[in-house]
């Protein structure tokens, strides 16, 4: 038998409550390794600390997530969500700065759909339970990148410090040639 084989055999008993209060993510999602944390600790008695590993699979078990939807934000173009709820996050599409009411663009200018897809997210977030303040991620798809400084002064009177990590890029086209496009992720 392997040492690493002896090593899974012989790993003391997890307390699964504790590691999900610890770990909800992991937990939530399905696999936490019993082997990493025995490695690990082996490896830390000997002097030499090296990370625990775990396994983080998304389930596509339908009960783990939820779908969100709005009136007060534009419906989604496709076949995809507004947002949806999954392990105490919630993840939403990319939203465009269309009317609600009307489906068309505010107007061409950078600057009104920029706007209007955050007045637009803001409602998405409250329908599903969250808020500005709780974004973590966003994405940024800009149809042209020398638009950036612009979307910035905008975006920073929506999201209080600290603002959420965030990615910027230039994208070949947006759907019905949008001028931007943000994504996000929040925190429940």
């Amino acid at each position: 038998m392997s040492w690493l084989a002896s090593r899974a055999f012989h790993a003391p008993p997890i307390d699964m409550r504790a590691l999900r209060a610890r770990c909800p993510l992991a937990m939530g999602v399905s696999c936490a390794s019993a082997v990493g944390t025995s490695l690990w600790r082996s490896s830390s008695s000997s002097g030499r600390r090296t990370a625990p590993f775990a396994c983080l699979g998304i389930s596509t078990d339908a009960r783990l997530k939820e779908a969100v939807q709005t009136d007060k934000a534009p419906a989604a173009l496709g076949p995809y969500s507004q947002a949806i709820k999954a392990n105490n996050l919630l993840f939403v599409s990319g939203v465009l700065g269309l009317v609600p009411e009307t489906g068309q663009f505010i107007s061409d200018s950078v600057e009104d759909q920029t706007e209007q897809l955050l007045k637009n997210m803001g409602e998405i977030l409250k329908a599903g339970g969250a808020s500005y303040s709780s974004v973590v991620k966003t994405t940024i798809m800009l149809a042209d990148l020398q638009d950036f400084k612009k979307v910035n002064e905008i975006y920073a009177k929506y999201f209080p410090a600290p603002a959420p990590a965030r990615s910027t890029y230039q994208v070949a086209a947006l759907p019905l040639n949008a001028r931007i496009e943000i994504e996000c992720i929040a925190a429940l």
